[in-house]
């Protein structure tokens, strides 16, 4: 019990300091003796949720429209790089090493140090399912990670430029030794892909706790990779595939409005949540930004969202806090983005019916009682329209918006994202080079890849 705990908090220590590892390394390159030797030792390091499930990036959400702030916020900023990262500035992950980037590698190496020692621990048929889920839940921890990375410093996924577009570095192994350069955007989602793939047979259906992966999150994820990607006829069929798994709904009339953090008390009971996962609200922008006005106001007067995701505040203006998480912002995978994602699919394929079934079965839930009127459609294009609009209100600050902009202006939507600071107007235009944002400047520095 004593030498995997030390395990685990040494593979730990090597994450928080990998300036040091890697001068470790150097000094002392046979650490054999540190190793993880056990089954057990390496479940250890993926359940350290601080690192493997509180990690995900905000710089999406930070580079989207969900919020604004005001000149006044804006120049109290403890730092140019939060006035960077709200403008698209460069130089965004500057004067702290605890950037995004860095955090979400440490996922990727996390994982990678149990892959690279699994294979020196026989699979029996006694530590045949505790095997399967460490190996399976590693492959999980790797692809959403790289997902979530090309999210920020990679372009939208276009099939017509993948193979030229820069994509991301795929770590495959924990070895420091081993350089790091940016595949392109094609080999980048193949390895999400098929990291993701490659985890589903080894994983329950049912995890031990929701910070696990399971069957289920797998599809889910799937669905959301390929939601990207615009292959939304697989995205459907993979959240088709998650709900006939699960597919509670939570009821928001049974939510307590008056409580500041309405999830907060049912952080790991929400029926809807699948794998639990959130980013810690560290950045200045998100813990003051008020919530878009226009995306306020689209809330019809009885859809209870408006009063269990937004608060007004003293200052007359209304704040986000409905996160799944309670106080952090919720990364997760959840049974109301699955209806979502197979509501889209089913509209752009035509099956309007298909479409407003699952949209309403949603949006039922998140009525007065007695206050729904089921929607409906007159055509494939009013049907997506209204799915689409649903998605905006149901999937704020679920750190999505950002790859929803891009993917629909690759589609002609035609999506602006306006900041007005100062008196003068900043636009991020559809495909706008800085939708995939700087690479923190230390690492092009000591790698030499390209930089977007």
């Amino acid at each position: 019990m004593r030498s995997n705990l030390f395990l685990t908090i040494f593979a730990i220590w090597l994450l928080m300091f990998p300036t040091s590892c890697k001068k470790y390394l150097d000094a002392k390159p046979d650490i054999s003796l540190a190793t993880p030797t056990s089954v057990e030792s390496l479940q250890g390091i993926l359940d350290n949720f601080r690192i493997m499930n509180t990690q995900g990036s905000e710089a999406t959400e930070i580079a989207a429209d969900n919020y604004y702030l005001n000149d006044a916020k804006y120049n109290a900023m403890p730092g140019e790089r939060h006035q960077n990262a709200y403008l698209w500035k460069p130089h965004i992950f500057i004067g702290t090493d605890n950037n995004d980037w860095v955090l979400e590698y440490n996922v990727v190496y996390n994982a990678n140090v149990v892959l690279d020692n699994m294979g020196a621990i026989s699979r029996t048929s006694v530590n045949a399912g505790a095997w399967n889920n460490v190996k399976g839940s590693a492959l999980f921890f790797r692809g959403k990670a790289f997902y979530e990375i090309a999210q920020v410093w990679a372009k939208a996924y276009d099939s017509s430029s993948a193979q030229t577009d820069l994509g991301i570095p795929l770590r495959l192994t924990s070895d420091f030794n081993k350089s790091s350069s940016r595949a392109n955007t094609q080999e980048t989602y193949n390895r999400i892909l098929e990291d993701l793939k490659a985890s589903l047979p080894l994983l329950p259906l049912n995890p031990l706790i929701r910070y696990r992966p399971s069957k289920p999150a797998v599809y889910g994820m799937l669905s959301r990779v390929y939601l990207a990607m615009r292959n939304y006829q697989l995205a459907g069929v993979y959240a088709d595939s998650c709900l006939q798994m699960k597919s509670d709904l939570l009821d928001f009339n049974e939510v307590d409005t008056s409580k500041v953090y309405p999830f907060l008390s049912m952080q790991f009971s929400n029926p809807e949540d699948i794998f639990h996962s959130s980013s810690i609200s560290t950045n200045y922008d998100l813990l003051y930004g008020r919530a878009d006005t226009v995306l306020y106001r689209s809330y019809d007067p009885d859809d209870l969202r408006k009063v269990v995701d937004f608060t007004k505040k003293t200052d007359g203006n209304f704040y986000y806090q409905g996160s799944y998480d309670g106080f952090e912002n919720y990364t997760g995978i959840a049974t109301d983005e699955m209806f979502l994602n197979r509501a889209e699919s089913e509209a752009r394929a035509g099956n309007v019916s298909a479409a407003m079934n699952d949209l309403n079965e949603l949006l039922i839930k998140r009525y007065r009682n007695g206050k729904f009127n089921p929607l409906i459609a007159t055509s494939q294009e009013d049907a997506l329209t209204k799915v689409l609009t649903e998605r905006r209100k149901e999937m704020v600050f679920r750190m999505c918006r950002f790859t929803d902009i891009k993917r629909l202006n690759k589609e002609g939507a035609t999506i602006n994202v306006v900041r007005v600071i100062g008196g003068q107007i900043y636009t991020l235009v559809p495909d706008d080079p800085r939708c995939a944002l700087p690479i923190p400047d230390d690492v092009i520095e000591f790698t030499r890849m390209a930089q977007n």
